[in-house]
């Protein structure tokens, strides 16, 4: 998660809310490519959750990466709970069971992406190491229970955590369970990000299916083949799902205005202090109505703070956050921005894209979604497997990353990030039924190889 954004100026109508989103259109020539992704911590010696306090905790971990680095620290209460590069706009960041996230400068092209990745994995081994901390690379961790995971001193995260159970059984998995790698991608005008959010969303199960990496939990395969996936369908369905209203007629910033206007809150941040309105919509709080902060009305800050508590599929922001992928090993993490690059980039791949996904209905999309964490590629849609499309998507991708023709050093196009996944459709498996024949079959219905054979 980005860093809590410290604008004070109180909002007076809703049209500022709507121009905060219509601030983020740039012309192609700027569009840019972010790339977040998050990765378990585990103590090298036991294999067990790494604590936050300690000479070989989480905090101890972030002071050696600001030192080697010269970030700025991001300070909670006298706690290190990130770091920022003021000069390249990348950030490191805690989730909530310290899962350790890098959310990526804004970049050119998926080469910059692929050496900012390797060179922050050199970096946090360098520290990492000598503290006798590793990294996982799956969407879940495979063996510990919730009560074992440490809770990162955050004061959003106690305040979601009180509030998850209220309104679904997974949203505490979520939180201190699971990681992701997005990928967060520019649009040019409001129909152009409509298209995008239509196509991304519709296709969201695609790479959800590619990137399938987390059947286990606590030691045994949970019977998915992402576990995470299914989580985000019981976490809390008032700020997630598929958006069936993004494709309806009339579909703009101001409709998701709207519709972030009445998605419950969490808290509102005040100087260090995070108060807890979970539960009453940002629309009461805009009206002087919140019960905790009564006549006080919210600022551009709260406004952005709250835009980053909605978890659809795709979220808007003043970019579009690709969220279907569950966390991968790092030679497969720059595959997901290349994907989403040359799908949506290119304007060929894009209304090919469309042309595939605008005949499904809402019920069938969410059927789809419904499926792929439990069937992958063998999840259907209409008469067809979802194999065969993320085949199609897959060429699609390819030919608009070929279009684009960003090429590296040695004459290369980001095609070549692509080829984890041409080999995943290859073998017509998703990575995390390679995974689950290795647990019933060399691994002798053990997880703990993955903390070898997935770590970073």
């Amino acid at each position: 998660m980005a860093r809590d954004q410290i604008d004070m100026t109180p909002l007076q109508s809703r049209d500022e809310l709507v121009t905060w989103f219509e601030a983020g259109c740039k012309p192609p020539s700027e569009f840019r490519i972010g790339t977040e992704h998050e990765k378990t911590p585990f103590t090298l010696e036991g294999r067990q959750p790494v604590p936050y306090k300690g000479a070989r905790g989480i905090g101890a971990l972030l002071e050696g990466m600001q030192l080697l680095l010269g970030w700025e620290p991001i300070m909670e209460r006298g706690n290190i709970i990130g770091l920022y590069d003021v000069t390249g706009g990348g950030a490191i960041s805690l989730e909530p069971g310290g899962q350790f996230e890098l959310s990526g400068a804004p970049v050119e092209n998926v080469h910059q992406t692929q050496a900012e990745l390797m060179a922050h994995l050199a970096q946090v081994r360098e520290i990492a190491t000598p503290l006798g901390i590793g990294f996982l690379g799956l969407g879940m961790t495979p063996s510990w229970s919730r009560e074992q995971i440490p809770v990162m001193p955050k004061g959003r995260y106690k305040i979601m955590s009180n509030y998850m159970p209220k309104v679904g059984q997974y949203g505490i998995d979520m939180m201190y369970r699971t990681c992701t790698v997005q990928t967060n991608l520019d649009f040019s005008s409001e129909a152009d990000m409509v298209k995008k959010l239509r196509v991304s969303i519709a296709l969201q199960p695609v790479a959800t299916a590619l990137f399938a990496n987390s059947p286990f939990t606590e030691g045994k395969s949970n019977g998915y083949l992402s576990f995470r996936s299914e989580i985000w369908r019981d976490t809390d369905n008032a700020r997630s799902g598929m958006l069936p209203w993004v494709f309806e007629d009339g579909m703009g910033f101001e409709r998701w205005v709207d519709y972030a206007l009445d998605v419950p809150m969490y808290f509102v941040k005040r100087g260090d202090t995070y108060i807890d309105v979970a539960g009453s919509s940002f629309r009461a709080f805009f009206e002087g109505r919140n019960n905790s902060l009564p006549g006080e009305r919210p600022t551009l800050s709260d406004w952005a703070n709250h835009l980053s508590t909605i978890f659809p599929e795709v979220r808007l922001k003043r970019y579009l956050e690709m969220r279907g992928a569950d966390g991968v090993p790092w030679g497969r993490l720059p595959a997901l921005p290349a994907f989403w690059v040359g799908l949506l980039y290119d304007d060929e791949s894009l209304n090919e894209a469309w042309e595939l996904v605008s005949h499904w209905t809402a019920p069938e999309r969410q059927a789809l979604r419904d499926d792929v964490p439990r069937f992958g590629f063998k999840a259907r849609i209409k008469d067809r497997y979802l194999f065969e499309i993320a085949r199609e998507c897959l060429k699609l991708s390819h030919a608009g990353l070929r279009r684009r023709g960003r090429v590296d050093h040695s004459g290369r196009d980001e095609s070549r990030y692509l080829e984890p996944l041409e080999r995943i459709l290859e073998s017509g498996r998703t990575p995390a039924e390679e995974m689950l024949d290795k647990f019933n079959g060399e691994w002798g219905g053990s997880v703990e190889p993955v903390y070898q054979e997935y770590a970073f």
